[in-house]
């Protein structure tokens, strides 16, 4: 367990509050009917955020119990990070997939909602939690989404 000096909780409190209150750029393809999709490249978009967020969390282990300021700075940007790419996550299921892509005349309505939303609570709790287990499980719920949208050559 490592301490924070009360210019770096500081510090820490106010990055935070800037990303999460900060000015937010949507990442989602509009919401318009204008037919334009990529559904693989959000599926593969996703499985990069996973990506960074397992890569956070192996490097928040590597940082953990260090007390120098550059450790500490380090750790505060890897938590930003992290939380930032399983938001994208969550905004990218939310925002692009559950109001467009699933549908409720499709024949697998509820088995389709059940794993976009098992995504969304991965990604939750990759925010929450600092684990490698808890980062492959939300690798592995976006996979469980691939089979729905494969990939289209164009």
């Amino acid at each position: 367990m490592f301490t924070l000096t009360q210019t770096a909780k500081q510090a820490f409190w106010g990055l935070l509050c800037l990303a999460f209150f900060g000015q937010q750029q949507a990442l989602a393809h509009c919401q318009v009917p204008c037919g334009i999709y990529d559904d693989y490249a959000r599926v593969q978009a996703m499985l990069e955020d996973a990506a960074t967020v397992a890569k956070a969390v192996s490097m928040m282990a590597e940082l953990a119990g260090k007390t120098d300021a550059q450790s500490q700075n380090q750790m505060v940007r890897w938590v930003m990070n992290k939380e930032k790419h399983a938001q994208n996550v969550i905004a990218t299921i939310s925002d692009y997939f559950l109001t467009q892509r699933v549908k409720t005349d499709q024949e697998d309505y509820v088995e389709r909602l059940k794993k976009h939303h098992a995504v969304i609570l991965a990604a939750m709790a990759a925010k929450q939690k600092s684990d490698a287990a808890t980062a492959e499980a939300l690798t592995t719920a976006i996979k469980g989404l691939a089979s729905y949208y494969p990939e289209h050559k164009h």
